[in-house]
C-alpha cells in the first residue's frame, strides 16, 4: 500500500463519506462519532479508566507504561488484527484519537509495525468535532431554507426526498418527530445528531447549492434537540405545504405507523415478539399524550385502538385502525397544526398536493 500522508482536510474527509477507524475506547465513541466512523479502540473502557487514574497520580511516562502493559500480548494481537481488516477494507481511510496525540500515533507504529502505513487525522476527534460545529453555525446562519409543512399523514417526508436539495431532520434523528414517531432501532445520541445534522450541511452546500428543505419540526424531534439557530430560521423561513384528503392521510399513516412498524419489529424480534412489542409501541405512543388528550378521549381511542389490534392479530386486516387515526386527527392534531400555521412568520410559497409542491421546487431552484 502507498503512503498517504496525515490529514487536516476535515471538509474532503465529510463530503466524501471517507471511512473512519476511530481507536478512543468505546464509551467515548457511544457518546458521539462521525457519520462513517468505525470504533476499533486501542483500550477498552477499563483499560482506559486505569490509564486515566495512573496519569493523574504518576504522569504521563507510567501512564503510557501502564497502558503497554494492559495492551500486550494477545490482547496486542487481536487489536493489531482489527485495525488490519479496516484498513484492507478501507485502505482510503483514516484513523484518529481525542487529540492526534498518543493513542492514534501508537495505533499508527504497530500497524506499520505489521507492514502497513495509515495515515492518522491531525487533531483527531477534537478538531473535527469543532470544525463541524463552526461549519454548521456558519452555514446556519447563511443558509437559505424552504420549510415543508402540512398537516400530520400528509406525506411531507416523502415530498422532502423529492426536492433539489434537502436535509432529512428526521432521518438524522430516526423519528418521525411525534409522540407515534419512534423508530425500531435506537435514536443516536445528541452529538451524533449534531454530527450528522452538520455533514449533512456541508454537502448541502458544497455538493448540490441553493435553497435548503427542511421539514418543519418543533425543538425535539424525539430526544435529538435542534440547534436554536436553526429553530429560528425554521419559524421565519418561507413554506411549502402539502395536502391531502384525509383518505389519503389515513392511507399514509396506516402504512407508516401499522405496516412497516409491524414489519420492522418482526425482522427485528420474529413474528410472535414483534408482534407484542408494536401493540406495546402503539399503545405506549397514545398514553404519552393522555394529558394532552383528557382522560375520556384518551379511554375512547384507547378502547378504538385495542378493538383494531384485536381484529388485526386475528385477520391481519389493519383497516380497523382507521377510526382512531382520524379521530385523533381531527380533534387533536389537525388543530394543533393549524394554530401553529397562524403563528408562522415565512410567505407561503404554494400549497397543493405533492405534485404540485415538487414541480414548484424543482421550477424554483434559485434562492
Amino acid at each position: 500500500m502507498a503512503s498517504r500522508p496525515d490529514t487536516d482536510n476535515f471538509l474532503s474527509l465529510f463530503l466524501n463519506d471517507t471511512p473512519l477507524m476511530d481507536v478512543r475506547a468505546p464509551v467515548e465513541f457511544t457518546k458521539g462519532s462521525f457519520p462513517g466512523a468505525e470504533n476499533a479502540p486501542l483500550m477498552n473502557d477499563e483499560e482506559r479508566h486505569r490509564v486515566g487514574i495512573c496519569y493523574k497520580e504518576k504522569g504521563q511516562d507510567e501512564a503510557i507504561r501502564l497502558g503497554h502493559q494492559l495492551v500486550s500480548g494477545d490482547i496486542k494481537a487481536q487489536r493489531i488484527e482489527a485495525w488490519k481488516r479496516f484498513v484492507a477494507s478501507h485502505p482510503e481511510g483514516y484513523l484518529f484519537c481525542f487529540r492526534g496525540g498518543l493513542r492514534s500515533r501508537l495505533t499508527q507504529q504497530w500497524i506499520r509495525d505489521a507492514g502497513i502505513d495509515y495515515p492518522l487525522i491531525k487533531g483527531g476527534y477534537k478538531a473535527l468535532r469543532r470544525f463541524l460545529i463552526d461549519s454548521l453555525d456558519n452555514l446556519i446562519e447563511s443558509s437559505e431554507f424552504r420549510i415543508i409543512s402540512g398537516r400530520t399523514g400528509t406525506g411531507k417526508t416523502r415530498v422532502l426526498q423529492h426536492l433539489p436539495n434537502p436535509v432529512d431532520l428526521e432521518g438524522l434523528a430516526n423519528h418521525r418527530g411525534s409522540s407515534f414517531g419512534r423508530q425500531v432501532t435506537p435514536q443516536p445520541s445528541q452529538i451524533d445528531f449534531e454530527n450528522r445534522l452538520a455533514v449533512a450541511m456541508l454537502k448541502a452546500h458544497h455538493l448540490k447549492g441553493g435553497p435548503i428543505y427542511l421539514e418543519d419540526e418543533s425543538r425535539l424531534v424525539g430526544r435529538c434537540a435542534i440547534p436554536d439557530a436553526l429553530r429560528n430560521q425554521i419559524a421565519h423561513a418561507p413554506l411549502l405545504i402539502v395536502e391531502q384528503t384525509l383518505e389519503e392521510r389515513t392511507r399514509i399513516i396506516r402504512e407508516d405507523y401499522v405496516e412497516k412498524m409491524l414489519a420492522d419489529y418482526a425482522k427485528r424480534d420474529g413474528e410472535a415478539a414483534g408482534w407484542l412489542n408494536f401493540r406495546d409501541y402503539l399503545l405506549g405512543a397514545l398514553d404519552r399524550i393522555s394529558k394532552r388528550l383528557g382522560g375520556e378521549r384518551h379511554n375512547q381511542l384507547r378502547n378504538s385502538m385495542s378493538q383494531a389490534l384485536e381484529q388485526q392479530e386475528r385477520s391481519g386486516d389493519v383497516h380497523g385502525h382507521d377510526a382512531w387515526f382520524q379521530s385523533l386527527l381531527q380533534d387533536y392534531y389537525d388543530p394543533m397544526y393549524d394554530y401553529q400555521l397562524s403563528q408562522k412568520q415565512g410567505e407561503i410559497l404554494v400549497r397543493g398536493g405533492p405534485d404540485t409542491v415538487i414541480d414548484w421546487a424543482r421550477n424554483n431552484t434559485s434562492a
